[in-house]
Formats: C-alpha cells, structure tokens, sequence
C-alpha cells in the first residue's frame, strides 16, 4: 500500500478542528508538532489575512487512495478563511513501517454470523 504524508499548519489551539475533519474521511490520527511562523506583512496583505506567529503543524499518514478526500475535508474545515487559518500539502511517504492494518468495520451481512 502506498502512504502520503499530510502536513497541515495552523494557527496554535486549533489542530483539533485539523484531526476532526481528517477522521471524517478515513484517516486514523496524527501528530501535533508546535511551531513558530515566521510570514511578513506582504504575505498578511497579499492573502488578506492576519497571520499569528504561534502555530501547530499537523502530520497525518494516510493511505494514498483517501488523500484527496482528506486535503478537501482539511480545506473546508480549517482552511485560510476558518478561524485557525490553516494551509495544508501533502508529499510522498516511502517505505512505511511499523503500522497495522486497518481492519474494515464489520458489514450488516457480517453482523448476521
């Protein structure tokens, strides 16, 4: 199975709003790194935004096949016009290790056994 690696940068206290969305759609978690910013104000004029310095930055590990459906769930719920004004990318992962196999939740057909 082949993996990307989600990274979401947002304004600090709302990575929440980030893993919600993400596991709406499929993924299963992530990890919460605390940074600094460090746009000017060009980049604050030229988006039209205020940029805080105090940041998270969102790692999530999905399978390659649920990205797309990710990024947009990511966008749409914590995007530059939310209040946690976040942009998110996605690069490849290679060579995954260490993680186990999702398992499908069980069918109506599966339950009847």
């Amino acid at each position: 199975m082949n993996y990307e690696v989600i990274f979401c940068i947002i304004n600090a206290g709302y990575s929440e709003l980030v893993m919600d969305a993400a596991k709406e759609v499929g993924a299963r978690g992530g990890t919460v790194m605390h940074a600094k910013g460090t746009a000017n104000k060009e980049a604050e004029q030229f988006f039209n935004i205020s940029i805080q310095p105090d940041k998270e930055v969102v790692m999530i590990l999905v399978p390659t096949e649920i990205k797309d459906d990710v990024l947009h769930a990511i966008y749409k719920n914590a995007g530059l016009k939310s209040e946690g004004s976040g942009i998110a990318f996605s690069m490849p992962a290679n060579k995954v290790v260490g993680l186990s196999p999702v398992t499908p939740p069980p069918t109506e057909e599966d339950k009847k056994d």
